[in-house]
């Protein structure tokens, strides 16, 4: 690839930094293992870019943020909380093995992480760069976002280390993204003796889904999915209580507030029923304008990069909804993300690191 100068960085050593990374599990929200992720994430960095890696402790977990010298101009954005439970890592080793790196959080991101920080290790200007590693990112951003924004406006420029999408390609957009727990009380009786006295909350929310699915908007690019249900205590219970988790998508403002809009206005079906709703659409969208300045330089970077709009969402729909220039899916090509089967490809791992060091030159030289 052409850059603005060609930069040396070394595969085997970006594998075993992965290696330590991933062979310390963090899953979201566990508190205790995202402290010694974070400590290893910091050491990591101090070790490839010199100076200190700043833990900055929040209810969600510790998140690093790296500083070079200067004004800062660029935000490099990742984090290192991963889905998977603590144990993971016995049943699914790191491995590399037919060019694939395999491992619980391979993909998603922690390979995004460490080629971002060879590429910014191989150049020997660091300067007008800041690293910002969050601990909460699978489950929100709730802890960080305000971070993230603060720096990412400081900096000007944000590139995100996420994983890319399908074929290396770079993500240039991508839909807003929220959860709404749906909650409905209803009173319980025998199911046998008194079906009738009770108020069934199953039936409600049955009712309920349906209502719900309906308000997807497949044309519009919004997508509502009913995704997890719990109801009932014994088979011979009417159900006093129930609950409906559901996934949202959506590609414009407007849709964010038609949807919030509905969820507030569910009713119920049964008398007696009543419904509580929790949740919003937490991630704006992360509209392709966002990323049309920076996608060019990539793309004279790395002749025929492709850029694509995604459905899943990540924190750089919060810096692009600033307004702040932003460009996703710098990091590993791979896939499956979140699955057993998540895996990084060894052979583009060089091109990636390179890739980043180039954009962070464009950017400091604009």
């Amino acid at each position: 690839m052409t850059t603005h100068k060609t930069v040396d960085v070394s595969v085997d050593a970006m594998i075993e930094d992965l290696r330590t990374l991933v062979e310390v599990e963090s899953p979201s929200r566990d508190l205790v293992a995202l402290r010694t992720s974070a400590e290893t994430v910091a050491a990591v960095v101090e070790a490839r870019l010199g100076g200190r890696a700043a833990i900055v402790d929040s209810e969600g977990g510790p998140h690093v943020h790296w500083s070079g010298d200067g004004t800062p101009r660029v935000l490099i954005l990742g984090h290192h909380d991963t889905v998977f439970p603590l144990g993971t890592l016995a049943r699914r080793p790191f491995l590399v093995e037919d060019g694939r790196v395999t491992g619980p959080g391979v993909f998603d991101m922690l390979g995004g992480l460490v080629q971002a920080i060879h590429g910014l290790a191989a150049l020997e200007d660091r300067s007008g760069v800041e690293i910002l590693v969050t601990a909460d990112e699978e489950v929100g951003s709730g802890s960080s976002r305000a971070l993230i924004e603060e720096r990412a406006l400081a900096c000007g420029a944000v590139l995100v280390a996420e994983g890319a999408a399908d074929g290396g390609a770079v993500k240039t957009g991508r839909k807003g993204c929220g959860t709404f727990e749906v909650s409905v009380t209803g009173r319980a009786s025998h199911a046998g003796l008194e079906p009738a006295a009770g108020v069934n909350a199953l039936v409600e929310a049955a009712y309920q889904v349906l209502d719900i699915a309906a308000l997807a908007r497949p044309e519009a690019g919004t997508t509502v999915t009913p995704t997890v249900a719990s109801a009932g205590t014994l088979d011979n219970v009417v159900p006093a209580r129930a609950t409906v988790v559901v996934d949202v998508r959506i590609e414009s403002a407007d849709e964010k507030e038609r949807i919030e809009s509905a969820f507030a206005a569910l009713a119920p079906h049964l008398d007696e029923a009543v419904i509580t709703v929790e949740g919003s659409v937490g991630r704006p969208p992360m509209p392709e304008s966002a990323a049309a300045e920076l996608f060019a330089v990539a793309r004279r970077l790395l002749p025929g990069l492709e850029g694509r709009a995604v459905g899943g969402g990540s924190d750089g729909n919060f810096t692009a909804a600033l307004g702040v220039p932003t460009l996703d899916g710098l990091g590993a090509v791979g896939g499956g993300a979140h699955a057993d089967h998540e895996y990084l490809l060894v052979a583009s791992m060089a091109e990636r690191a390179r890739l980043v060091a180039g954009l962070v030159d464009a950017i400091r030289s604009a």
